[in-house]
């Protein structure tokens, strides 16, 4: 049966994300897959994610607290992800799912929606974005907009940064390209509640971004997140939970000149969440901003954005098998920049309806509604199911609707055009996961989407652009786990993405992508992970991008109880390769770390 609502919703939906491990990167098998799993992100309240119909990927705080390593670098070893990138970390990164691009991913942070609308797209740029400070996150694929509205046609990446479990840790690293990292993180519990941070800071000189020159371009951010919760009675909690980033990046110019994009975003939501009349509520306010700049001197340039976000939701058991979940919100958007400026607004209306009508079959169904102050009325709907057809095996079923409002840019900015309207799109998928003993399963995904009157850049015309026909992307993914012995682990996915725009395939999306790899526990104390990467048939414009294959290897050795060190090796054989044309990527590089627990 679902995780029905309760008196402490949103604390339900923390512990959730808390507990999430990813059956892909986690280093101790034995933690993997939580057999009662509860899931934030596929629908509108919690559930166990055996009884969502959606494709939810997880991954835990084992495989995001390394201080040098990006949230994309982890996504882009789950099925159905795959990631581009402008260079080392810092450089821009675009996330897609199931070859769709960030402009149709939805990003949100503690319940805070962090895509700039400054941004060309409205988008989230990935590549400065470390894991260190990341307690879990969730990647729920295929069309979500009736649970989140615009900007969710791909999917949507949910992450929080509460600890899974109280206390102080801390870590140091350092490696290759002059790489240096500190971070420390504390987590203070109590029956009424909790109060939580996390402060890290990261330097490293990096390496050309541009294939065309060999002058480093270093990167530096600053990254906090806080968040505390607190009991006011049996019925009332209240909580706040934010975070900022700062960051400075150097990149290659067509001018032969040093360049700087600096980089400060801030968020902070706070919520109260209560029971009436068998009601669960939760009220919530949220802020984002953004500050950009790029160049140097006279011929800086600058993009500045803000979000302000008021929500409602509310949910009831209108039986031992039925849920019914309602909200409303509030959208506020504005961005000003050198080469443009725009606000718009949305409200909208949302419900969901969870119904059990026999054991080991559940069904949902959403709709929202949205009326945006420029584009007018929209609704989107999804159906999902998940049956359990005979023990350890489950087919799923998910049928969705969505759109994406044209960002604030392709409105307003420098090509853009206040008259386009929004993208439509039309999602399916359907998948087969058998269950072995422990955590062992082969799972298999079939899925399709299609958009219509997408909106592209002219580089000819250097303007956007509403395009005729469809775009298309449809696919296949294969995951598995299997225990070979008490110690070892082996794990795998293949996916098989075929991405069109009105008929031209789609660029900077591999055709192939195959992940293998081992978990081991050497002893007691010395553990490892193997994994290698396959990437074949990538296109870039008219340019054929070249096949690569990554090894990569970690060990981790518990000195003491408190005190691990580690050593993380990245791409062993020193593979020349790109994701995108014109642009570097890391040669064979280590990282050397210590955590401490007090």
């Amino acid at each position: 049966m679902r995780a029905h609502h309760t008196s402490r919703l949103l604390r339900l939906t923390t512990a959730a994300l808390a507990l999430t491990t990813s059956p892909m990167l986690a280093q101790d098998s034995d933690e993997i897959y939580l057999l009662d799993e509860i899931v934030v992100s596929g629908s509108l309240i919690p559930v166990a994610k055996s009884e969502t119909g959606a494709t939810v990927e997880t991954v835990g705080e084992d495989s995001l607290s390394t201080p040098s390593k990006t949230v994309a670098d982890i996504l882009d070893t789950l099925p159905g992800i795959s990631v581009s990138k402008n260079g080392g970390i810092g450089a821009s990164a675009t996330l897609r799912i199931r070859g769709l691009g960030s402009e149709y991913i939805g990003v949100r942070l503690n319940g805070i929606d962090i895509t700039d609308p400054s941004a060309p797209q409205s988008a989230y740029d990935f590549g400065g974005l470390r894991s260190y400070g990341i307690a879990s996150a969730e990647v729920v694929k295929g069309s979500q907009s009736a649970l989140y509205g615009s900007e969710a046609i791909a999917g949507l990446v949910e992450m929080n940064t509460t600890p899974q479990t109280p206390g102080l840790s801390a870590t140091l690293e350092a490696g290759s390209y002059d790489t240096y990292s500190a971070g420390v993180t504390n987590m203070v519990e109590s029956e009424k509640g909790h109060i939580a941070f996390s402060l890290s800071h990261f330097k490293t000189d990096g390496f050309s971004s541009s294939s065309s020159n060999d002058e480093d371009d270093g990167f530096e951010e600053t990254f906090l997140t806080f968040g505390l919760e607190h009991d006011i009675n049996d019925s009332l909690t209240l909580g706040l939970t934010g975070f900022y980033r700062d960051s400075d990046l150097e990149y290659d110019t067509d001018w032969d000149i040093d360049a700087t994009a600096t980089r400060e975003q801030k968020g902070v939501r706070t919520y109260a969440q209560f029971e009436t009349a068998q009601i669960s509520h939760e009220l919530s306010a949220s802020f984002f901003q953004s500050d950009r700049t790029y160049g140097s001197g006279s011929s800086s340039y600058y993009y500045s954005s803000e979000r302000k976000e008021v929500s409602y939701l509310g949910s009831t058991d209108l039986s031992a098998s039925t849920t019914l979940t309602f909200g409303a919100e509030y959208l506020e958007e504005s961005y000003d920049g050198t080469y443009g400026n725009g606000i718009d607004r949305n409200t909208a209306l949302k419900g969901e309806f969870l119904f059990e009508p026999m054991a080991g079959l559940n069904l949902s169904a959403a709709l929202r509604y949205d009326d945006h102050s420029d584009l007018g009325e929209h609704i989107s709907g999804r159906l999902a199911a998940a049956w359990e057809v005979a023990p350890d095996w489950t087919l799923r079923a998910v049928l969705g609707t969505g759109f994406r409002a044209p960002s604030l840019s392709e409105r307003f900015g420098y090509g853009g055009d206040p008259d386009f309207k929004e993208e439509t799109s039309r999602s399916a998928e359907l998948s087969v996961e058998r269950r072995f003993m422990g955590d062992d399963f082969v799972k298999a995904t079939l899925f399709y989407t299609e958009i219509d009157d997408k909106i592209n850049y002219n580089y000819d015309t250097w303007a956007y652009e509403q395009i005729g026909g469809t775009t298309t992307s449809q696919g296949v993914e294969l995951s598995g786990q299997y225990r070979l012995s008490q110690r070892v682990t082996l794990f795998g996915s293949y996916t098989y993405t075929d991405s069109e725009n009105d008929g031209a395939r789609a660029t900077r999306v591999p055709r192939h992508d195959v992940v293998a790899g081992l978990d081991t526990t050497l002893s007691d104390r010395l553990s490892g992970t193997f994994s290698v990467q396959h990437v074949a048939d990538l296109l870039d414009t008219s340019t054929r991008l070249d096949d690569y294959t990554l090894f990569n290897a970690s060990l981790s050795y518990d000195l003491t109880d408190t005190v691990q060190l580690y050593l993380r090796a990245d791409n062993l054989t020193d593979e020349d390769y790109e994701t995108a044309s014109g642009y570097n990527t890391p040669g064979r590089s280590a990282y050397l770390g210590l955590k401490a627990s007090f």
